[in-house]
């Protein structure tokens, strides 16, 4: 198999052009497309709808390209969308597709492997809880022994997208006579956040099994995933996973690799992670090599400490701007400084996932003719 990564501009949540303009070319399959992130301009809260309506544009395109049921389409394809495009981050589409019947593997070195799982729909008082963390878990597992990953040394980012609790799905609890992890709709994003990142956790043998509980969700931050990025919304109610690693079993220019930012500004972080597939660090990256970043992927947080290297913040003060808004301005900002590209897809709210005020950065690069890393 081969994976290949497409990085679409978008006028709007509803711009499938470039999808469109890509497989009338030939130079997608839309029949071959597994997995679609995107970036959309709402606000990235409970009530961003353009979450909903980029999958239902992207849905009917696909479908109609196909020649299968938006259904269909759904079951085969996961939308992870994640809104909130602050500072100068651009909307976009990164769309994944997967090529059977490729180049065979070149012995001894690794491509760009994915795999896609789904959870069973959750219950509103199982999330935030100990029952999402070990769905996803599972889903993990799953994902990577579908995508051939050998370990979890090889996988570099996991994708996952999860429900969030309403007022409505809140009262369905209550008549049901369960308990809510949050009463606070705002809240319930962080807590399936951190639920699923302690799930990818879990599965990559980050964290203890015995440490984990209900109750440390969103509480003990010393537990977390270094490749877990979590994005809560309303469309769903199950998490869909996305792994992102290599593997020797897959064929392609395509190599993903990551790192770990320690705060908001950790550019360093974010040299590593290129430097480790191969492209040289600097600042900026030059723009040969920039261009060979087909997918820079990065969650943001702004820190509970309310301070970055000892200096105040003011994200977590602003009665009028949620924080995860200021988050991932600032992170979008530093990290395309380094690389010269604002279609980055920066997910905001980084609960369990990378230490507190920080998080996981991955990228993924094309590589330069026959190089072995």
């Amino acid at each position: 198999m081969q994976a290949r990564v497409h990085r679409i501009a978008a006028a709007g949540p509803d711009d499938v052009s470039g999808l469109l303009a890509l497989a009338r070319s030939g130079h997608l399959d839309p029949a071959r497309v597994v997995a679609v992130l995107g970036k959309t301009e709402g606000n990235g809260c409970v009530n961003d709808f353009t979450r909903g309506f980029g999958t239902a544009s992207l849905k009917a395109a696909l479908a109609g390209l196909t020649g299968r049921s938006a259904a269909e389409v759904e079951q085969d394809v996961l939308f992870v969308m994640s809104g909130g495009t602050e500072g100068g981050l651009s909307p976009h589409w990164l769309v994944f597709e997967v090529l059977s019947g490729s180049a065979p593997p070149v012995s001894g070195r690794m491509a760009l492997a994915l795999g896609c799982a789904r959870t069973r729909p959750f219950a509103p008082h199982e999330v935030g809880r100990m029952a999402q963390i070990h769905a996803t878990a599972a889903a993990v597992r799953t994902a990577m022994a579908a995508a051939g990953i050998a370990g979890p040394q090889d996988v570099h980012y996991v994708q996952v997208k999860c429900p969030l609790l309403t007022r409505a799905r809140m009262e369905q609890a209550r008549l049901g006579g369960h308990s809510v992890a949050t009463g606070d709709t705002y809240a319930s994003m962080g807590v399936s956040r951190g639920a699923s990142a302690l799930g990818v956790a879990l599965a990559l043998g980050e964290v203890d099994e015995e440490r984990l509980s209900d109750s440390a969700v969103c509480e003990d931050l010393s537990l977390f995933s270094s490749r877990a990025s979590a994005s809560a919304g309303v469309e769903l109610l199950e998490n869909q996973i996305l792994v992102i690693g290599n593997s020797d079993a897959w064929s392609g220019n395509l190599l993903a690799a990551h790192d770990v930012m320690s705060d908001a500004i950790d550019a360093a972080a974010f040299a590593r992670a290129m430097q480790a597939a191969g492209i040289a660090p600097g600042i900026p990256v030059a723009p040969a090599d920039a261009a060979r970043l087909m997918g820079v992927l990065v969650k943001a947080e702004a820190s509970r400490s309310g301070l970055i290297r000892g200096a105040r913040h003011t994200m977590l003060d602003d009665s009028d701007i949620p924080a995860s808004r200021h988050a991932r301005a600032l992170v979008g900002g530093a990290l395309g400084a380094i690389c010269g590209l604002t279609s980055i897809f920066v997910s905001g709210g980084a609960e369990h996932q990378g230490p507190d005020g920080g998080g996981p950065v991955a990228v993924i690069v094309e590589r330069i003719g026959n190089a072995a890393y």
